[in-house]
């Protein structure tokens, strides 16, 4: 039992299961009393239980990510999670004007007709530049000994990446998009300077 512990701990952050597992929307056996004090907030140091907004104070200047509800779903923003590990091949969804990933599986019961990829682990149909649809799926696929599947954040160089900061959106982009849009904008650089050579 130890042994697969370890085993979770070295392919992903201490944190990512208890996050995945953690139950959220319930009300807070602390500040039952209080309104508003529904359980939605995860710390990533301490990796315990979810807490409401009044237990806050308790984990200043600690990592803290809020989750949030899809139909249904847990999910969590971009913005708040790629900081802290490497979401590349996750879907990522736009939801109320923010792009959002889905904590856990999301198995469909049938298959949509035209449908050309799907999650690796739960077959949940996705755009065809992605391999899985929740950070739980990725997990399964590095479970499964995928050597190219990582959590750790990598900067610009290939070096780790530690911080606060987050980097850009390009780090979520499938590769197949990125080489678009690099292409997209080589081309349109050629096209403005053939211009300006021919004046």
């Amino acid at each position: 039992m130890i042994r697969i512990e370890e085993e979770e701990d070295y392919m992903s952050p201490p944190w990512l299961m208890p996050m995945l597992r953690g139950s959220y929307f319930v009300p807070c056996s602390i500040h039952a009393d209080s309104n508003k004090n529904e359980c939605n907030l995860f710390c990533l140091d301490c990796a315990g239980t979810a807490f409401c907004s009044y237990c806050l104070v308790k984990h200043k200047d600690h990592r803290i990510v809020q989750i949030r509800r899809s139909s249904y779903h847990n999910v969590v923003r971009v913005n708040e999670i790629q900081k802290y590990i490497d979401i590349t091949c996750v879907q990522t969804y736009i939801i109320n004007s923010a792009k959002i990933v889905f904590l856990n599986e999301r198995p469909q019961p049938r298959i949509g007709k035209g449908v050309t990829n799907t999650c690796e682990i739960c077959c949940r149909s996705l755009l065809d530049s992605f391999r899985f649809c929740s950070l739980g799926c990725k997990l399964g696929g590095m479970k499964r000994g995928d050597q190219s599947l990582t959590f750790s954040v990598r900067g610009k160089h290939g070096r780790e990446y530690q911080g606060g900061g987050s980097e850009s959106d390009e780090a979520t982009t499938p590769t197949k998009m990125r080489k678009t849009n690099a292409f997209n904008r080589l081309m349109s650089g050629l096209s403005i300077s053939t211009v300006r050579f021919d004046d």
